[in-house]
C-alpha cells in the first residue's frame, strides 16, 4: 500500500471498549518526534455502504431519518453497513437501495473509495451508483421505522448539498461525484 514507514512506535494497548458496531483502543505511543503519549482509535466493524440511484431522467432518490448521535433530521442517499466477510460490498449495496428506498437497480458501478474522520478511526467505505432502476417495496430495519424516501431531480439534491440541508458526509461525496461525471459526460 505504502512504502514509506510508519514513524509511530506503539509501546502497548488495551481496549477500552466494545460494542457490535465499534471498538474503541487506546495504544501508549513514541509519536514520531519522540514524545510519548497515547493515541485512541476507533475501529468499525463494518464497512460505509453508500448507493446514489439515478433514473433515467435525472432524478435521485433520498432517505431521510432522525439521527441520534446528531439528535436531528438527516436527509441522505440510501447507506447503511457492510459486515466484513457476510456479504460483498455489491451484495450490501443492493440490500441497502431496497431496503431503505424499496429499489432494484440493474446497472451498478463503483463511484469512489474512502476513509472517514482518518485521525482517529479507521472507517471506510464504497459508494455506488445504481442505475435501471425498478420499484419494489422497502423493508427498513428496526431502528429506521421513522425513514422517509423521496425522489428528487438531481439538481434538486446538489442544491441540497450546497445550501447545507444535506450535511451527511457520504451524501455529500456522492453527489459531487455524480455532479462532475456528468459535466464530464462521463456517464
Amino acid at each position: 500500500m505504502s512504502d514509506i514507514e510508519n514513524p509511530w512506535k506503539v509501546t502497548g494497548k488495551r481496549e477500552v471498549y466494545s460494542n457490535p458496531w465499534i471498538s474503541l483502543t487506546e495504544f501508549d505511543v513514541v509519536n514520531p518526534g519522540g514524545g510519548k503519549g497515547i493515541y485512541g482509535k476507533v475501529h468499525f466493524k463494518n464497512a460505509a455502504i453508500g448507493v446514489i440511484a439515478l433514473d433515467e431522467d435525472l432524478n435521485t432518490y433520498l432517505v431521510g431519518q432522525y439521527r441520534f448521535v446528531l439528535d436531528a433530521y438527516s436527509w441522505e442517499i440510501p447507506e447503511g453497513g457492510c459486515p466484513e466477510g457476510q456479504e460483498t460490498y455489491l451484495e450490501a449495496a443492493q440490500r441497502e437501495l431496497l431496503e431503505e428506498a424499496g429499489l432494484i437497480a440493474d446497472n451498478w458501478t463503483e463511484l469512489l473509495r474512502f476513509h472517514l474522520s482518518n485521525s482517529v478511526c479507521d472507517e471506510h467505505g464504497i459508494i455506488f451508483l445504481a442505475r435501471n432502476l425498478k420499484q419494489d417495496v422497502a423493508s427498513p430495519e428496526e431502528t429506521e421505522q421513522d425513514l422517509r424516501s423521496k425522489k428528487v431531480p438531481f439538481s434538486e439534491a446538489v442544491a441540497m448539498v450546497n445550501d447545507g440541508r444535506i450535511t451527511d458526509s457520504i451524501s455529500i461525496m456522492a453527489i459531487q461525484k455524480l455532479q462532475l461525471m456528468l459535466l464530464l459526460k462521463e456517464i
